[in-house]
């Protein structure tokens, strides 16, 4: 009979020395993170001054890092996005407009008109006669106040024709790529829109009520004067923009009998009170918070003085 063996110990496994990647279980790996040890595939490996990171690591350092801001407490926008996506809105509507002429007529900025039984235009009364209608603001129609920023004037009519809108995009992206930056992307698109209401306001006010006006005119004055005011801020040379601004209040006084002088001096007063709010407020935890008020408060008063004026015309109903 065979004695029998003694039990030998048995050797360590070589898959239990097998490391991988804390998350591809299936993929080896030697490498460790620098910050949290765990080991990481390359897939995973984010370089860093020595080492190497994992994907979660990177992203907590990230948060962790204070964000760039603009000189207004914004996010850095080296990109004019904004600015292009406007254009290219404006662009769309010219060409929706000269394929269908009528939307001019509907989304134009118009206090006040008559329609007659018979199609035609007429001069608006408060008390018109029945079988008349009207159109406009006073017919409850405030969205004027705002698409007629987007339109322009037909290749073929007004002064300029197709040069109208050739001068305003121009103009807009010289201004924009330079105010875009300096505001970040939210406040310039709050900017720019107020800047339009802004001017359809005081078209509504100074304006005969039977005019239709169109452009992004207004708008782009608000422009202008935020850039006067951000460039004041910053402490920037100001001769060549005082410059700018003594052609763009010269074009403002030579233009009023071919284009709206009202919509540009209300784009231009809107559009310097809301970058005064954005460049002056204290630069405190709760700037956003006044800034944000400032811009509902222009928008507030915009909205009052407008359903103020629509109440005169309609002789004390306002239209909704």
């Amino acid at each position: 009979m065979e004695p029998e063996s003694t039990p030998t110990p048995s050797t360590p496994s070589t898959e239990s020395a097998v490391t991988t990647c804390y998350r591809h279980p299936k993929v080896e790996s030697h490498v460790r993170c620098i910050r949290c040890d765990r080991y990481i595939c390359p897939d995973c490996m984010r370089e860093a001054s020595v080492g190497h990171q994992c994907v979660e690591c990177v992203k907590e350092g990230a948060r962790s890092v204070r964000q760039a801001r603009t000189i207004v407490g914004g996010r850095i926008a080296a990109t004019p996005v904004v600015t292009s996506v406007l254009i290219g809105l404006n662009v769309l509507a010219y060409l929706a407009e000269v394929a269908r002429p009528e939307i001019v007529d509907r989304f134009a900025m118009l206090s006040a008109r008559l329609v007659g039984p018979d199609g035609l235009y007429y001069v608006y009364e408060p008390g018109h006669p029945s079988g008349f209608h009207a159109e406009g603001v006073v017919a409850g129609q405030w969205e004027r106040l705002l698409t007629s920023g987007f339109l322009h004037l037909p290749p073929t009519e007004g002064t300029f024709g197709l040069l109208h809108i050739v001068m305003n995009m121009l103009s807009l992206w010289q201004l924009g790529r330079i105010v875009e930056p300096m505001l970040g992307r939210v406040r310039y698109l709050a900017l720019y829109l107020l800047a339009t209401l802004g001017g359809s306001v005081f078209e509504l006010l100074l304006t005969d009520v039977n005019t239709e006006s169109v452009g992004a005119s207004g708008a782009i004055f608000g422009l202008g004067a935020a850039y006067y005011v951000l460039a004041r801020r910053v402490g920037a040379d100001m001769r060549t923009v005082n410059r700018f601004m003594a052609f763009l209040l010269l074009w403002l006084l030579l233009s009023a009998g071919l284009t709206s002088w009202q919509g540009h001096l209300g784009g231009l007063l809107t559009g310097a009170a809301v970058t005064l709010a954005y460049a002056y407020a204290p630069r405190t935890p709760r700037r956003a918070l006044i800034q944000t008020a400032a811009c509902v408060g222009v928008l507030v008063l915009l909205a009052v003085v407008a359903v103020a004026r629509v109440s005169e015309l309609t002789g004390g109903g306002t239209a909704l």
